[in-house]
């Protein structure tokens, strides 16, 4: 009976120990991270969400991993978006409102944590590399940002904005805090061999990586191989540019993934791709209303593709919706990150959508932008509630002190509602007689009364000076005919 007993306490602790392991990963064990970021990228430039570039190595990874067909961005335009994402945070709570000139005090705050600063905690080596937006780059006298350094990145490579003059021999690239001379090649050529050396030189392979790879392409103004842009020469000259450009992307993809792959790395490394807001040309965004800009859905669904075998079947298309600010939650949930507080976040976390378990959004995704109409959104399980104010101020492009002046006043004075699963292209506003739709406007209301109360506010932005124009005015779109 005592070895009986004795036994049984054996097996119990053996089980109990690799219940154990399987939710915590060891340090052998735990994943690297890639995180690919493309640039102004539409929901429907890449071949494998019907796209007319070739992608071959971005279909791959769809292929061998999950598709996400309704992946949103943090926001309809740069800063903000790339700000939610590595904070797994409403922009809006984080003072992001818009993007960020050159020269403005708008900036991610260094007492926010990014998804770099959480890792570092866990021993990864971490690197950002490609696109910064989220500050001065290099260090201005002028504001004191803090930069990628200061927010968890011990290596950097990239640029303040975009790749100028143009993604064709940049002159603006940094490297951890020292500017360089002008680099030879295209951009996403660029960032895929700064990752490769990066690799090869500053890693060291007893710890795991997570590289935050932030393409300047397709942003405008693009340039692409003169032999790819032949390809694609029947399109016409300025779209052959583009699509060439999109293929371009996709061969530096698949140039860091080679690498990896022939290191036996690939396979324990999380690679997510995805893009920054939707595309400034509807022709990318599909039959998706609208543009950058935007909250309708052409300008925040973005491609989604996650691939790690270790955990997710291949193959897979998955309908939820998820974003950016899910990202940060759902590292915090796989490595068990406990010093980062989780329940402050607006993302939720999609291990179980991941591993093909039932998965529930603890908080809708949302989305709010002043200089577009409407100016906030929220999807709430398969339907989009969307508010407008009658604001007819004419405003400038930059965020000036006007603008933060009106994010705390704003009022809803209209409201759409849209069934996407049956209306993506939002062409069916259903506020006037969905049996439930007071139930989502009060929703909305909740959640800017919240917004409004938790908003950021800058005191020294710069006053409103220059062009200006009213809301409708600054980004113009056209629809698309209903079939």
């Amino acid at each position: 009976m005592k070895n009986t007993t004795n036994l049984s306490v054996l097996l119990f602790s053996l089980v109990l120990s690799a219940c154990h392991s399987e939710a915590q990963p060891t340090e052998k064990t735990k994943p690297n991270i890639l995180l690919m970021v493309a640039d102004d990228m539409g929901y429907a430039d890449l071949n494998c969400y019907g796209g007319l570039s070739n992608t071959p190595h971005l279909n791959q990874l769809a292929k061998e991993g999950i598709r996400l067909t309704n992946f949103y961005a943090a926001a309809s335009n740069c800063s903000p978006s790339r700000a939610g994402l590595l904070t797994g945070k409403s922009p809006a709570r984080l003072g992001m409102y818009s993007y960020r000139p050159q020269g403005h005090p708008m900036h991610l705050r260094t007492s926010e944590v990014t998804i770099a600063e959480a890792l570092q905690e866990e021993n990864y080596q971490t690197a950002h590399i490609g696109k910064w937006h989220l500050g001065c780059l290099p260090q201005d006298t002028a504001f004191h940002h803090p930069q990628p350094h200061d927010q968890g990145f011990s290596y950097s490579l990239g640029t303040e904005n975009n790749a100028q003059p143009s993604h064709l021999n940049p002159v603006n690239f940094v490297r951890n805090g020292e500017q360089l001379d002008a680099q030879e090649g295209y951009s996403c050529n660029i960032l895929a061999n700064e990752a490769l050396s990066w690799f090869e030189q500053q890693w060291n392979q007893e710890d795991p990586f997570f590289m935050y790879m932030a393409f300047h392409e397709p942003h405008a103004k693009i340039a692409s191989p003169p032999e790819l842009v032949e390809k694609y020469k029947s399109h016409g000259e300025r779209d052959a540019e583009y699509l060439a450009n999109i293929e371009n992307l996709d061969l530096a993809v698949g140039k860091v993934v080679d690498y990896l792959r022939a290191q036996g790395l690939l396979d324990n490394t999380l690679l997510i791709f995805s893009s920054d807001n939707g595309s400034y040309r509807q022709a990318s965004n599909g039959q998706l209303r609208a543009v950058k800009s935007y909250l309708y859905e052409g300008g925040i669904r973005v491609p989604g593709i996650i691939r790690w075998p270790e955990l997710i079947q291949g193959g897979q298309e998955v309908h939820e919706a998820a974003g950016f600010v899910d990202v940060l939650p759902t590292l915090a949930d796989l490595l068990n990150l406990k010093s980062l507080d989780t329940q402050n976040l607006d993302g939720t976390s999609i291990l179980p959508l991941l591993k093909g378990e039932n998965f529930e959004r603890e908080n809708p995704l949302y989305w709010f932008f002043y200089r577009t109409s409407p100016e906030i959104a929220m999807r709430i399980g398969d339907m989009m509630v969307m508010g407008k104010d009658k604001d007819t101020v004419a405003r400038t492009h930059p965020f000036t002190m006007a603008d933060m002046e009106y994010v705390k006043e704003v009022q809803l004075h209209e409201y759409e509602l849209y069934q996407l699963t049956e209306d993506d292209a939002q062409y069916h506003n259903l506020a006037g007689r969905h049996p439930e739709a007071e139930v989502y406007q009060q929703k909305l209301n909740n959640k800017l009364r919240k917004i409004k109360e938790e908003a950021y506010y800058w005191e020294k932005l710069p006053e409103a000076e220059g062009n200006r124009k009213p809301k409708t005015e600054w980004v113009k779109y056209k629809r698309i005919e209903e079939n």
